[in-house]
């Protein structure tokens, strides 16, 4: 086992906790995660971590030896670029992360057009509407939509997405089209986006008094946007999406904006990657890639309304 090889593992356990969480998210086992990290405290001559059958901790050294970790894997992470500018050849790993609508919906399908123009890059996709930590995460850079809440980190704005209230024909024959947010909020089933820490059960709406957040509320709720969307179709109640993830559904009828003239605010897209001192080049390739391609169809979604 290299020493670099137990450094990088060094890391992912303190970051994650787990031994068998780095060793997942390392693709390797428990026992060769456990068997690196042996090797490192014998090198060094002290314990990283106190392991109990249920608890993990870093030691006084582990701390103390974690941000100098880090410097390494920051360094060589930079010689690898120096490299790839060099060579004008990019290769390695991306890891990016996306909400589901976002990354289903934009990312997946443009990733294998950057493949066959850069194909010594790699890409590793993860989709969640949750937050994200970078660090945490392992993630090189992290789409997202709406405000980010650590600003220790680079923000490179994509868009500003136009949002819509939206219901099945089926559902608004039923229940009516909501007059206003009095109306929205007091007579009609709300699909809400729920995790932790998750804002969106307060949809943001202009009004005539300026923009409102309404506390809306409905008998589903998940953290899953898609799913949220599948109840919509299901007759179920009214979502509120960004437009290019149900312009599909309303280009065919099967969905229909509601309350037009009061809409919901737009929300911002962007992305977020480490501050570094010049970005990987495969990573500023792959955002360049894709926010040209994003920004075509994300305009091509606002002429529907």
């Amino acid at each position: 086992m290299s020493y670099f090889d137990n450094i990088k593992t060094f890391i992912r356990v303190y970051e994650l906790g787990n031994m068998s969480a780095a060793a997942r998210d390392m693709r390797i086992s428990p026992a060769v995660a456990s068997a690196r990290i042996s090797q490192l405290e014998e090198h060094l001559g002290v314990r990283l971590f106190q392991r109990t059958t249920r608890v993990l901790n870093p030691t006084e050294q582990g701390n103390n030896f974690y941000p100098n970790a880090q410097k390494i894997l920051d360094a060589v992470a930079m010689a690898e670029a120096d490299i790839n500018e060099i060579t004008l050849v990019p290769r390695g790993t991306i890891h990016v992360s996306a909400p589901l609508g976002v990354g289903r919906r934009l990312i997946a399908p443009i990733s294998p057009e950057f493949r066959l123009q850069y194909p010594l890059i790699e890409i590793r996709l993860r989709l969640s509407d949750r937050r994200i930590d970078l660090a945490m995460e392992s993630v090189d850079v992290a789409f997202f939509l709406g405000i980010p809440e650590d600003s220790s980190l680079k923000i490179r704005k994509i868009a500003d997405c136009q949002r819509v209230l939206c219901a099945s024909p089926a559902y608004i024959a039923e229940h009516g089209e909501p007059k206003d947010t009095d109306d929205l909020k007091a007579n009609h089933a709300c699909l809400n986006l729920r995790y932790p820490g998750s804002p969106e059960f307060r949809w943001p709406i202009h009004t005539d008094d300026g923009v409102q957040r309404i506390n809306v509320s409905g008998p589903l709720e998940c953290d899953d946007g898609d799913v949220l969307t599948k109840w919509a179709l299901d007759d179920q109640g009214i979502i509120m999406k960004p437009l290019f993830e149900v312009a599909g559904y309303i280009e065919s009828g099967v969905l229909v904006p509601v309350m037009m003239h009061q809409p919901p605010v737009s929300v911002q897209m962007a992305c977020l990657y480490s501050h570094r001192r010049r970005q990987d080049p495969k990573t500023r390739l792959f955002i360049d890639f894709l926010i040209e391609r994003m920004t075509a169809t994300l305009n091509n979604s606002n002429l529907l309304l």
